[in-house]
C-alpha cells in the first residue's frame, strides 16, 4: 500500500504538475507566434487557421482532463484511507479525517491546473478570431 500512497503523491501530482508546465510553454510559445506573425504571408484563411491553431489542442485537452487525473487520484488516497482502516482494525476519527484530507489534495491539484488551462485556451483561441478577423478584411478589401 505503501506504493499506492506514491502513486498519488508522486504519480498522479507529480503528472499533473507536468501536464501543467507543458501548456504553460505551449501557451507562451503561441501567445509569441501571435505577437509576430505576419498576415500577409499567408494567403488562405485556412494555412493561417491551421497555423494560428497548432498546438492548442493540448491546453485544451488539460484543461477538459486535469480534474479526472485529480479525481483519480483522489479515489486511490481514500481506496489507501479505508485500506489502511482495515488493516489496522482501528477506526480513529482522525486519522479517517486525515487520510481522506489528504486524499482530497489530488483534486484540488487538478483544478489548480484545469482552471488556469480553461483561462488560457480562452485567451488564444480569441486571439486566433481576431486575427482571422483581420486576415478576411485585408484579403476583403484587396479584392
Amino acid at each position: 500500500m505503501n506504493a499506492l500512497h506514491n502513486l498519488v503523491d508522486y504519480g498522479i501530482i507529480g503528472l499533473l504538475l507536468a501536464l501543467s508546465l507543458w501548456t504553460v510553454a505551449v501557451a507562451v510559445e503561441r501567445w509569441l507566434f501571435y505577437r509576430r506573425v505576419d498576415l500577409a504571408q499567408y494567403p488562405t484563411n485556412l494555412g493561417l487557421e491551421m497555423a494560428l491553431t497548432k498546438h492548442l489542442v493540448i491546453i485544451g485537452t488539460v484543461a477538459a482532463n486535469a480534474p479526472y487525473i485529480g479525481l483519480l487520484g483522489t479515489v486511490l488516497g481514500i481506496m489507501l484511507t479505508f485500506h489502511t482502516m482495515g488493516t489496522s482494525g482501528t477506526m480513529a476519527v482522525n486519522a479517517i479525517m486525515i487520510g481522506l484530507s489528504l486524499a482530497l489534495k489530488a483534486t484540488a491539484v487538478g483544478l489548480l491546473v484545469a482552471i488556469p488551462c480553461v483561462v488560457m485556451n480562452n485567451v488564444l483561441r480569441r486571439k486566433v478570431t481576431e486575427l482571422l478577423a483581420q486576415h478576411k478584411e485585408r484579403h476583403a478589401t484587396r479584392h
